[in-house]
């Protein structure tokens, strides 16, 4: 099989082309991700579709789309690293606050006792049609 690499792909007459849309696979593909240090100062280390993280209360954040999503029915993913090699994160939507279609409300957990614990890394992805 070959491989074709590219920066950027031109059209004949040299304007820039848009991404190619694939209808079969748009319902299977990520609508937003984020990768975040949900400890101390809430950093994102990497994402798409996601203009920033707040922090909501003790590990709890808020995750706001940079576009907004179709309707407040997504599927939301969402896992946390345990804070030490004895613990065990866990990642989880927060259904004391409402999704919206702009943000989606998670929160981090010990999963050994139940207990807010503010995760090193907490990860969430977005799929909708």
């Amino acid at each position: 099989m070959s491989t074709i690499k590219v920066g950027t792909l031109l059209a004949a007459d040299g304007s820039t082309t848009t991404q190619p849309s694939i209808p079969a696979l748009d319902k299977r593909m990520a609508k937003a991700w984020v990768n975040f240090n949900g400890t101390g100062t809430v950093a994102i280390r990497d994402s798409y579709n996601v203009s920033s993280v707040v922090t909501t209360g003790n590990a709890q954040f808020k995750v706001n789309f940079s576009t907004n999503m179709s309707s407040v029915n997504f599927c939301a993913f969402v896992t946390a690293r345990g804070v030490a090699a004895s613990s065990r994160g866990l990642g989880t939507l927060n259904h004391d606050l409402a999704n919206t279609i702009s943000a989606v409300n998670v929160l981090t957990l010990n999963a050994a006792n139940g207990a807010y614990v503010d995760s090193p890394e907490v990860n969430v992805m977005i799929i909708e049609d």
